[in-house]
């Protein structure tokens, strides 16, 4: 019964082994690689687990980068199976417009937290948030409604754009400060700032759209980051995208053995 769960970033692909694919499930191992390094997986870190029953991920990485990771799957005979959105599954009802056009990373860390809160007790409103290259922000309701998120570019992607898009900005990463006095400083206070402004702009949206107090689940590579600069209360989570896909892995494989 072990299950692979596999989540294809922009920068990495992060890996989790579980004696079964369900949400209480043991886990046995757990990586990550650069995409350049993936080619490696199958005679490093890969070759040490147990054949895999079950492979389920998500990739918002390009085609060829998945392809590399299937390549690398080949060493088990077990096909890989790869999670897009849809209109409705393991309790979560897609608001977007296309529902289908939603990344599969959104979707799957969306079904992770709405199933962490579920687990907490009475249902209520939940704000998503996961800090990484990008930056997402996302609404759902008590009843399991996705009713729409946020994208603005991560700490990098802004410092990026800034030293490209002004002549003579180069400067290295700084702390975040209430009032910065110097260049390094002011760039890395006024991205975080950027960033907890538009969760905690969210946290208001739905606050007064359910008129109830949400949730705000916070993950990501970058989460720990914005703890020291929220004001609105969260709690910080390990990975929602492997909890989201033991929930699918739950409802994909159990449900029909």
């Amino acid at each position: 019964m072990t299950f692979l769960a596999i989540d294809i970033g922009n920068t990495r692909l992060k890996w989790a082994c579980y004696d079964a694919p369900h949400p209480h499930a043991r886990l046995l191992a757990q990586g990550a690689e650069f995409l350049e390094n993936i080619d490696k997986l199958a005679d490093s870190a890969w070759s040490k687990l147990p054949a895999p029953q079950y492979i389920l991920g998500c990739a918002v990485a390009a085609d060829a980068i998945k392809h590399r990771a299937q390549e690398q799957m080949e060493l088990w005979d077990v096909h890989p199976q790869w999670v897009c959105a849809t209109e409705a599954e393991a309790g979560l009802r897609n608001g977007y417009d296309h529902p289908m056009r939603l990344g599969s990373d959104r979707w799957v860390a969306m079904i992770g937290a709405y199933h962490h809160m579920l687990a907490q007790g009475a249902p209520r409103p939940v704000v998503v948030v996961m800090v990484g290259t990008a930056v997402t922000v996302e609404a759902i309701d008590a009843s399991g409604q996705f009713l729409g998120g946020l994208i603005l570019p991560g700490h990098g992607i802004m410092l990026r754009a800034l030293e490209s898009g002004t002549a003579g900005l180069h400067v290295p990463t700084g702390n975040v400060c209430l009032f910065p006095t110097n260049t390094s400083d002011a760039l890395t206070s006024g991205g975080t700032y950027a960033i907890a402004g538009a969760i905690e702009r969210m946290v208001q949206h739905l606050r007064t759209h359910c008129q109830a107090d949400p949730l705000c689940l916070m993950a990501g590579g970058a989460g720990w980051k914005m703890a020291p600069s929220m004001s609105t209360p969260f709690e910080l989570v390990d990975n929602l995208i492997f909890d989201g896909l033991l929930q699918l892995g739950k409802s994909r494989f159990l449900s029909v053995r």
